[in-house]
């Protein structure tokens, strides 16, 4: 396990920093493959943003968290989500991976749901502020716009949604997917 730093993987989104992030990537990637690893996850949501730049230069294979999510979309059998994540992860309808599925980004409050998501995520904590905001962006996208159900698109969402939890709408965890798949991959070595 290797830690890269929140604030410069979201400055780099933000920013389109693909170059930068793909480094740092490839970076920490050498040195757990020096240290024995044979596969790596990039755990963070926001941190996708370049990873099929960051894929085609891994020295190791890569598991997926976008292909987990599309596949877990897929077998949910889900034609119309909603999307909670960052500003990037909404505006780029879940980086376009789910090209099958109508992705409805919660417009009306975007810039809302980002600046609670990124303040959520550096703090490590769900306010009741900010729960109020992702639940009433859910609600808004289940009851207006028609969505089967709201992807949590921001790892750090299980601290509003904890698994188990009735929110009064589906969900699906992106993070909890890419961590099901990660462990397939363990187990399945």
């Amino acid at each position: 396990m290797a830690h890269a730093d929140t604030s410069t993987l979201l400055r780099n989104q933000s920013e389109g920093n693909v170059v930068a992030q793909v480094d740092i990537y490839r970076r920490l990637t050498g040195r757990l493959q020096r240290a024995g690893i044979e596969r790596i996850a990039v755990t963070s949501i926001a941190g996708h943003f370049c990873i099929d730049v960051f894929k085609k230069v891994s020295p190791v294979p890569v598991i997926d968290l976008l292909d987990a999510a599309k596949l877990e979309v897929r077998r949910r059998g889900f034609k119309r989500v909603g999307l909670l994540g960052t500003r990037v992860v909404m505006e780029t309808p879940f980086y376009g991976v789910l090209d099958e599925v109508e992705v409805i980004a919660p417009m009306d409050d975007l810039l809302e749901v980002h600046a609670a998501y990124v303040s959520m995520a550096s703090a490590g904590i769900a306010t009741p502020e900010r729960r109020e905001v992702f639940m009433r962006a859910g609600n808004a996208l289940t009851s207006t716009y028609g969505c089967e159900a709201i992807l949590l698109a921001g790892t750090d969402l299980a601290l509003v949604f904890p698994q188990g939890g009735n929110p009064g709408f589906d969900t699906l965890d992106c993070a909890a997917a890419h961590a099901a798949a990660i462990a397939e991959a363990a187990m399945t070595r």
